[in-house]
C-alpha cells in the first residue's frame, strides 16, 4: 500500500473509531486546510475576493441583525481558524483537557459541551459588543472565529469535576489543573483592553459554560441531555458526581447516555457490590494514581486498561 493510501486508511480509522475529542480535532483540521487550499487557488488566480467572502460568512458577527441573516455562523465559527498558531494552541488545549474530561464523564458529553461552550462564547462576544460603549465604533465590523471558547468549556468542565487533577509540565513538574485554568482565565480578563477583546470575552463565556454545566450535573440536572423518545415527562437518569473519601478526585455513580448505554458503572468503594468487580477496583486504583501523580505516571498496561474501560463503559 502506498504512503498516501496508508495515511488515508489511518484517517478513516480515527474518524470512525477515534474518541469524540479526536473527531472534533479532525473536523477543525479539515476545515482549516480546506480553507487554506482555497486561499492558494484564489491567490494563484489573482482573485481571492470570494475566499474572504466565504471566510466572513463562516465567522460570527457582533451585530444580532447580521446573525439572523446567517444563523449558521453561530456554529461554524467554532470550527474555523485562519492562523496556524491559532488552531495549534486551540487543538492542544482541546486534546489535553478533553482527555481529562473523558476520564470522568466519558465520550458522549464531549460534543454537546463543546457546542454549548461555543454558543456561550458567542453570547458573551455579542452581548459585550452591544452593551459596552467602548466597542460601539467597532461593533458593525467585528467578526469572530475559532474554537477557543468551546475548548475552554472542556477545560473548566474538567476543573469543575476534579480541580486537583495533576498534569506534568516541563520545568514545573506536576501542576493541578485548577491553577492552569484560572491563570489562563486571568490572562484573558486582563488582556481585554490590549487587543482581541471579543476573543478574550468569548473565552470567559466558554469557561463559565463548562463550569456551570458540571456543577448542574453534580446537582442532578443534565441540561445537555436530550429526552428519550417515548418517555416524555420522565426525568432521565443523570450522573451523580461525588468527591471521594480523600477529596482528590470525583467518583461517578451509574449514569445513562441518551442511548441508554451505561456511561460509567459504580466505582464507590462504599458499595459492597464494587468489591466483587475487579475491573472497578482496578479503575479505582488507576484514578487514585492519576490524581496523586498525574496521567504520565501510569504504566503502559494501566493506560491500555483505562482506554479499554472507557470504550467499553
Amino acid at each position: 500500500m502506498s504512503l498516501t493510501g496508508s495515511a488515508y486508511q489511518d484517517f478513516l480509522y480515527y474518524l470512525r473509531h477515534g474518541n469524540m475529542v479526536i473527531k472534533i480535532i479532525i473536523v477543525n483540521l479539515l476545515v482549516f486546510f480546506t480553507l487554506k487550499l482555497m486561499f492558494v487557488v484564489g491567490f494563484l488566480a489573482q482573485n481571492d475576493a470570494w475566499y474572504h467572502q466565504l471566510l466572513s460568512a463562516l465567522q460570527i458577527p457582533a451585530v444580532p441583525s447580521l446573525i439572523i441573516k446567517k444563523p449558521w455562523s453561530l456554529f461554524t465559527y467554532m470550527f474555523v481558524h485562519e492562523g496556524f498558531l491559532h488552531i495549534l494552541f486551540n487543538m492542544l488545549w482541546l486534546f489535553w483537557f478533553g482527555q481529562i474530561f473523558m476520564l470522568y464523564l466519558g465520550d458522549s458529553k464531549i460534543l454537546p459541551l463543546y457546542v454549548f461552550g461555543g454558543l456561550a462564547g458567542a453570547l458573551f462576544f455579542v452581548a459585550a459588543y452591544n452593551l459596552f460603549p467602548v466597542f460601539a465604533a467597532q461593533k458593525n465590523a467585528a467578526l469572530m472565529m475559532g474554537a477557543s471558547a468551546a475548548a475552554m468549556a472542556l477545560v473548566f468542565g474538567a476543573v469543575a469535576i476534579n480541580p486537583d487533577h495533576q498534569v506534568g509540565l516541563i520545568l514545573f513538574g506536576l501542576v493541578r489543573i485548577k491553577y492552569l485554568a484560572f491563570f489562563t482565565l486571568l490572562l484573558d480578563v486582563i488582556s481585554i483592553p490590549t487587543g482581541n477583546a471579543g476573543g478574550h470575552l468569548a473565552h470567559i463565556g466558554g469557561a463559565a459554560a463548562g463550569f456551570l454545566y458540571v456543577k448542574l450535573l453534580q446537582a442532578g440536572y443534565d441540561i445537555l441531555s436530550l429526552p428519550r423518545f417515548g418517555k416524555a415527562g420522565k426525568k432521565p437518569k443523570l450522573s451523580d458526581l461525588r468527591v471521594s473519601r480523600n477529596d482528590t478526585y470525583v467518583r461517578m455513580q451509574p449514569a445513562e447516555s441518551a442511548t441508554g448505554k451505561s456511561v460509567r458503572r459504580n466505582i464507590s468503594k462504599q458499595d459492597p457490590s464494587a468489591a466483587e468487580n475487579t475491573d472497578q477496583e482496578r479503575l479505582d486504583e488507576i484514578l487514585d494514581k492519576i490524581s496523586q501523580s498525574g496521567y504520565d505516571s501510569l504504566s503502559r498496561e494501566e493506560k491500555e486498561f483505562l482506554f479499554k474501560f472507557s470504550n467499553n463503559s
